[in-house]
């Protein structure tokens, strides 16, 4: 059987340089005004999550920016307009991202990306298990940083390539009261759509961050099977919570 471990934590900056073990599980020494900004922007970002329409997958076929403000835009009202999520209701949350397609976002890269080399050792059913899992972890992670949305707005800033990859990043912020939150959105394209894959919040890249925390359960004697039952303990956790 394998041991829970220590739980995994909100997202550390990740390394500039991407590939290390990273550093043990710690909650990182941040002040409880940027943790606010974070929590606010992951959650516009989270709001991606929810299905789109036909507006929408127009939309992903034609160019990152265009995707990125359509969704931003139309999510953050229909966030506004419910009073169920803005009182907190994380089964409602929850129910939005878990039972409808994704197509905004490419979770099996974004998971693959947090999970490092040993992706490739997982068999199809441990991939399946580690997508839902941390789906589910940053869907509770952030839900109730939902509740703060309001007045904010997205405005998009500026879009670059990656280097050397097919990869662009779209940089915008979160305009609201006081100083807007900086929100950039990593894009790569799928049979001719683009897809999210991760995003940064407030200079923090949330799919890398994890890498360095699962790199310490993966570099244990448990592997794969050790990183699911971490990610299972804290969503039910977690659950108990909500």
């Amino acid at each position: 059987m394998v041991s829970a471990g220590p739980a995994l934590v909100n997202p550390a900056p990740p390394p500039r340089v991407e590939g290390g073990s990273g550093r043990s599980i710690d909650r990182p020494p941040v002040k409880g005004n940027l943790v606010k900004k974070l929590f606010l922007a992951a959650a516009t970002f989270l709001a991606t999550l929810a299905p789109l329409g036909a507006a929408q997958a127009q939309a992903a076929a034609g160019t990152p920016e265009t995707l990125v403000r359509q969704i931003s835009t139309e999510v953050l009202d229909a966030v506004k307009a419910d009073k169920a999520i803005q009182g907190g209701d994380t089964g409602k949350i929850l129910a939005l991202v878990d039972t409808k397609v994704m197509p905004s976002v490419n979770f099996e890269v974004a998971t693959r990306s947090a999970v490092g080399p040993k992706w490739r050792e997982a068999s199809p059913e441990q991939r399946t298990r580690l997508q839902t899992e941390f789906k589910t972890l940053l869907v509770r992670l952030y839900s109730g940083a939902l509740t703060q949305i309001r007045d904010q707005t997205v405005e998009i800033t500026r879009t670059q390539p990656v280097a050397n990859s097919s990869q662009v990043v779209v940089q915008s912020e979160v305009r609201g009261k006081g100083e807007p939150i900086k929100l950039d959105y990593r894009l790569d394209k799928f049979n001719d759509a683009w897809k999210i894959i991760d995003v940064n919040v407030g200079g923090i890249w949330l799919v890398q961050s994890y890498r360095s925390q699962f790199a310490q359960v993966l570099g244990g004697t448990g592997g794969i099977d050790a990183l699911i039952t971490r990610l299972v303990d804290q969503n039910k956790s977690a659950g108990g919570k909500s």
